[in-house]
């Protein structure tokens, strides 16, 4: 992929708890000369961010809790809420996974629903923790998200492992497959140790393998704090 491309599939990603103002002034700076399609931060830091940040990007918001996802709906309302409230284009929120034998059950599909309707429309990227997760569950809940109403399903924060190619894979997959089903086009986001070139070269391969076409429909998305072009 060229430069530009890569710009147009670009989350910019600072989640930093102990970040300062100069740093978030910096980190606005690169962003407005590269020219992500939209950076990712905290809600705290949304109103000191779009004060320095070119109007064209969007803004992204990783609604609390991070990088553990909340086990309350009440909770999970109000954190999404929040985000929308501190003027997010899109929201990152974490579907927390959990270690039993009917994962994932009525329990997700809850949090989904309140996860959609909190988001007041704004672009929902939900967070699966795929390092977490084997084949079965993995899909399972990829499939269960995306019939939830999100627009992204994300491969995972980039805290408890990385992504890999066969989760890329899986991924592409199972979008397709719900397209298939419903006619719906959804979107992938991959993040977790996407450092290099040759990271993010192996992984669009991946997703390519099943759909080539997924970037011209706006439709993925690669989220890092280190690739800058």
């Amino acid at each position: 992929m060229i430069n530009s491309e890569i710009r147009r599939i670009l989350d910019f990603t600072l989640l930093n708890v102990d970040v300062t103002k100069s740093q978030l002034i910096d980190f606005c700076n690169v962003a407005n000369r590269i020219g992500p399609k939209t950076v990712c931060v905290f809600p705290e830091n949304a109103e000191f961010v779009k004060s320095f940040l070119d109007e064209e990007i969007n803004l992204a918001l990783v609604s609390h809790p991070f990088p553990v996802g909340s086990d309350s709906i009440v909770e999970i309302r109000k954190k999404v809420s929040e985000a929308v409230n501190f003027g997010a284009d899109e929201i990152d929120c974490v579907l927390e996974p959990r270690d039993v034998s009917d994962f994932p059950s009525e329990v997700e599909l809850e949090k989904l629903v309140e996860m959609r309707d909190s988001s007041n429309g704004r672009v929902l990227k939900v967070i699966i923790e795929a390092p977490q997760l084997r084949e079965r569950e993995m899909r399972a809940v990829i499939r269960m998200v995306l019939a939830s109403g999100a627009d992204f399903v994300k491969s995972g924060t980039g805290r408890r492992g990385i992504c890999t190619k066969e989760q890329a894979i899986i991924l592409a997959e199972e979008v397709c497959r719900h397209n298939v089903i419903s006619g719906e086009y959804k979107g992938i986001k991959l993040a977790g140790g996407i450092k290099t070139r040759e990271d993010l070269d192996k992984l669009i391969s991946a997703i390519y393998e099943i759909d080539r076409e997924i970037i011209d429909r706006g439709l993925l998305r690669i989220g890092t704090s280190a690739i800058l072009v």
